[in-house]
């Protein structure tokens, strides 16, 4: 029985570059060609480099307020709870509950939740941990470490077209446009 070769599936068209300047500038005239689906990687930081691309806002910061709300709450609810309920102490004619006293171990507990769901948030939001990604395929991107500086347009984006945008990151005087196979 004969089968013919199954083709890869594509993820994605990947273009490296000189340097960060023409990396930031691919970014900017990416996303006003009005591709969504993209992402740029470096050895290092650049400035600017996430708003060139439209990076949505991430929900890492209502994450933490409502995890150290949450612990805060908790913090002074357990407190009060021990206490006045389960295990009341009249010392000295003083209340049961004495919201002075539950200050440290409610801000106590405000830290240790919003930190947790900082740092839980943060692997989730990111989908890691992550130890294959598509772009490892490519030989070129183990210059991403060293001095490489990359921009992929991802096929899943509305106006992927691989002979379209192929063309479009050649225009932009790219080092070379890689694909990527998943």
């Amino acid at each position: 029985m004969h089968t013919e070769p199954v083709e890869p599936e594509v993820y994605g068209l990947m273009a490296s570059f000189d340097d960060a300047d023409a990396l930031l500038v691919a970014a900017e005239k990416v996303r006003e060609e009005g591709f969504i689906k993209t992402d740029a990687f470096s050895p290092f930081p650049i400035e600017g480099l996430t708003e060139a691309l439209g990076a949505p806002h991430t929900k890492l910061s209502l994450l933490v307020l409502a995890g150290a709300l949450l612990g805060g709450l908790s913090g002074f609810a357990m407190q009060w709870w021990m206490e006045a309920i389960d295990y009341p102490k009249n010392v000295g004619g003083r209340p049961y509950v004495s919201w002075p006293g539950f200050i440290p171990a409610t801000f106590e507990m405000t830290i240790l939740l919003g930190s947790f769901t900082a740092v839980i948030g943060m692997l989730v939001l990111n989908g890691l941990p992550r130890p294959y990604h598509p772009l490892f395929n490519v030989p070129q991107f183990r210059r991403v470490t060293r001095d490489g500086f990359f921009l992929c347009i991802e096929s899943t984006d509305p106006k992927f077209d691989a002979d379209g945008t192929r063309r479009f990151l050649e225009a932009l005087n790219p080092i070379g446009v890689y694909e990527v196979e998943s």
